[in-house]
């Protein structure tokens, strides 16, 4: 039931709801971890190990939820070794995974999608020309890698 935005514990429920299903949420992580924070369909089907059909279905309802959108890579239209479709967050959409912590988890989402192995068709996707994020978004999900040049790990120092 809509009651217009005048029950915020209705609106933290669904999108808690939302938020907490598997394969949204594997998405959501995806979207996270990728060194571009933003995806490909392909990309998306690799990494989830979710089909094409199941992946469309939940990004049409994050998308429906103002959470993610997609974005077009004019340039790569034109060449069919490339995608040209990438999803990505939404100014609102960092905002909800703000309030619920997920940005936290920002650094550990992009070890683990840069620690696995990848096809060479997921390799060129995931180096394939991308539109810019909105500012806000990119601004919003950027982390400072650790610089471990001349660290020694075992000290810290």
């Amino acid at each position: 039931m809509d009651t217009g935005g005048t029950d915020p514990f209705g609106e933290q429920q669904r999108l808690f709801e939302l938020l907490s299903q598997d394969t949204r949420q594997l998405i959501v992580q995806e979207i996270l971890g990728h060194p571009a924070h933003l995806i490909s369909l392909a990309e998306l089907e690799y990494m989830t190990g979710k089909n094409r059909a199941t992946i469309k279905d939940h990004l049409d309802t994050l998308r429906e939820a103002d959470i993610i959108a997609r974005y077009t890579s004019e340039s790569n239209k034109e060449n069919r070794e490339l995608p040209a479709q990438f999803y990505g967050f939404t100014e609102r959409g960092v905002e909800i995974l703000h309030s619920y912590k997920y940005l936290r988890g920002v650094p550990v989402a992009r070890a683990l999608y840069e620690n696995t192995r990848k096809t060479e068709k997921i390799q060129r996707h995931e180096a394939a020309p991308r539109p810019d994020l909105p500012p806000v978004v990119a601004a919003a999900l950027e982390f400072d890698e650790p610089d471990l040049d001349g660290v020694d790990v075992g000290t810290g120092r």
